[in-house]
């Protein structure tokens, strides 16, 4: 939880305004996905939350690496 919360901050960071509510949400999106590659345990639903955000933002391929 602790890598997820610092993944949060460090994509929202150095960044003082959104252009509306769906470009934050998106970001953390993809922070979430990418930190969620390092993760050594199955999430329950996890899948299928994927899949919804997929529907909702696309299927970007943005790393913040």
């Amino acid at each position: 939880m602790e890598t997820l919360n610092y993944q949060s901050r460090k994509v929202t960071k150095n960044r003082l305004a959104f252009v509306n509510d769906d470009a934050i949400f998106k970001i953390l999106y993809l922070a979430i996905r990418n930190a969620s590659e390092k993760w050594t345990m199955p999430i329950q639903q996890w899948g299928m939350a994927l899949n919804e955000f997929a529907i909702l933002f696309g299927n970007e391929q943005v790393s913040f690496k």
